[in-house]
């Protein structure tokens, strides 16, 4: 890159009023926009993140995919574009400040897509339930298998590079939109590589992993999305 890159970071949020602003406050200062997706929620998240210095979109569908695709929109609005994008939860479950090392492999043209994967780096003890890990391996061994794509994560904590990102057109609106990216970057043909990264408990109940609805839900997707793009 011939200027100082411009990182703009996406976070997805529903009831995440005590978590936000530590996410928020624990994002590298090299990042330009933060974009807070707010999915309907019913608590202060708006405010919190706003509080905090982030800019708020307001996503009245659940949904995760439909949230990060209105953080898009809006980024797509700004006259100047920016070079990266990251995606992260808005839980504090993951490590913000690991953000310089996610984006590292694209700052050094190896990479035009890095997951942050929790598969190698550290989990706290409890951050993650059996259904989870379970089902990131089964995802990630189909995924290899079906289609050749070597991934060991379906991790939320990714970096990609914007104009990349866009010649994907994501449409995915709910639990499928981080395989649906994996895949379609996979068949697009982009240079994608993962780093460690580490796992906290989450604050709050998880939307997937905290009810049965949700596991089945987000399982039945993800099966459904690797056999829509094989």
């Amino acid at each position: 890159m011939n200027h100082p890159p411009i990182i703009d970071v996406i976070i997805p949020a529903y009831n995440e009023e005590k978590s936000i602003p530590k996410v928020i406050a624990e994002i590298p200062k090299f990042v330009r926009h933060i974009v807070v997706a707010n999915n309907n929620s019913t608590d202060q998240t708006q405010q919190a993140a706003e509080t905090a210095g982030a800019k708020v979109v307001f996503e009245p569908q659940k949904g995760y995919g439909k949230a990060c695709l209105t953080a898009m929109d809006w980024i797509k609005k700004q006259e100047i574009q920016p070079d990266i994008v990251v995606f992260l939860d808005g839980d504090y479950s993951d490590y913000p400040e690991e953000m310089r090392e996610l984006v590292q492999p694209i700052l050094d043209e190896k990479a035009d897509m890095v997951i942050g994967s929790r598969a190698l780096g550290q989990r706290e003890s409890g951050s993650m339930t059996f259904p989870q890990v379970f089902g990131n391996w089964l995802a990630t061994t189909m995924m290899k298998y079906m289609q050749g794509a070597k991934f060991s994560d379906l991790g939320p904590f990714r970096a990609i590079v914007w104009r990349k990102l866009l010649d994907l057109n994501m449409v995915d609106q709910n639990f499928g939109w981080t395989i649906e990216m994996q895949i379609k970057a996979h068949k697009a043909g982009l240079r994608y590589t993962e780093v460690p990264v580490n796992y906290r408990k989450r604050i709050g109940v998880s939307k997937v992993s905290g009810t049965v609805k949700g596991v089945i839900g987000a399982g039945y997707k993800i099966i459904f999305t690797i056999f829509r793009y094989w």
